[in-house]
């Protein structure tokens, strides 16, 4: 098996149109199915990686949509437990035309946080090569988190490859809090994801060097640094690398990210050149902003191969 990850399994609810905030009546559409791990598991699986998620949802209508969605696309379920007293977990997402959003999500007193230390299972942790853990998801609870802690002590006694996306959702946690609850895994990732504004909370740094500086300090072998609609910078004790984003049509962000998270990681288990993961990563997570709903990833490599063969990169000058 390849990767694992731990997390919350949602759906989801877009607004139609934008700038419309949710305490106005309005419309949403929906559900699509959606959560950060989940998102990444999908999109490991369409490239091919045997994948896997621990998570929780209820015994209702989206948790069964849920797990026949990552069913078919060969995401292992088998740790997706149903807990019989919790609905599954719900977020609403509102965009904006500067391009900003804003969640509302029932997510930490739902099916989705209730996942416990004992649902770890050590020998099914040790059957994958890679863990990939999210912010978002030790961001939901202490259970939800100790769960989390217990996999990556799991991972890191079995020598595995442990990667750490960020992931900071402002309504569920408070940014400076991101860096405490971060430390025990970040103390053992080999791979580190964030965002530029979440790599300077991370660290209180407010600049690249020093923030990258602060993350190496950790023992972290490669920092991946998403610059959103202008590409993505790779950071290793060797060289750094910037990769321009490709020029598409926005239709749906949110997804994008992990998308790039599971494309990042394949390159990195291929062992490619730096250069080479974030170019695929960054096609990987353009073809996502292109397709409405957050699990709706790409289709598989070639498509991420064509994109590469035949888009257009954005011209970028100033990167920081």
């Amino acid at each position: 098996m390849d990767v694992l990850t731990i997390g919350e399994v949602l759906v989801e609810f877009v607004r139609k149109g934008k700038d419309i905030p949710h305490c106005e009546t309005g419309e949403y559409a929906g559900p699509f199915p959606s959560g950060a791990p989940a998102i990444f598991a999908d999109a490991a699986s369409r490239l091919g990686l045997k994948t896997a998620i621990i998570g929780a949802v209820g015994n209702d209508d989206f948790g069964s949509l849920l797990k026949k969605r990552l069913a078919t696309d060969n995401v292992d379920i088998t740790h997706v437990f149903t807990r019989e007293e919790y609905t599954t977990g719900i977020a609403f997402v509102t965009y904006f035309s500067d391009g900003s959003r804003r969640f509302v999500f029932n997510l930490k007193h739902s099916a989705a946080a209730r996942i416990n230390p004992e649902d770890v299972d050590e020998d099914f942790v040790k059957m994958f090569k890679v863990l990939h853990i999210m912010g978002s998801t030790l961001s939901m609870g202490e259970k939800i988190r100790e769960s989390c802690y217990r996999a990556v002590e799991i991972a890191n006694r079995a020598g595995m490859i442990i990667t750490y996306d960020p992931n900071l959702r402002a309504e569920l946690i408070e940014p400076q809090m991101i860096s405490r609850i971060s430390k025990k895994v970040l103390e053992v990732a080999e791979i580190v994801m964030p965002s530029k504004a979440e790599l300077f909370d991370l660290t209180g740094k407010r600049n690249l060097e020093d923030a990258s500086k602060e993350i190496f300090k950790y023992g972290v072998k490669l920092l991946i640094v998403k610059i959103g609609e202008k590409g993505s910078i790779g950071i290793s004790r060797q060289e750094t690398v910037f990769e321009p984003a490709y020029i598409v049509p926005e239709i749906d962000p949110t997804g994008a990210g992990d998308a790039f998270d599971a494309a990042t990681v394949y390159g990195y288990l291929k062992n490619w050149r730096l250069r080479e993961i974030l170019e695929f990563a960054n096609a990987a997570g353009a073809l996502k902003v292109t397709k409405m709903g957050p699990m709706a990833v790409h289709e598989g490599l070639s498509e991420i191969e064509h994109l590469i063969k035949t888009g257009r990169k954005k011209e970028v000058e100033n990167i920081y």
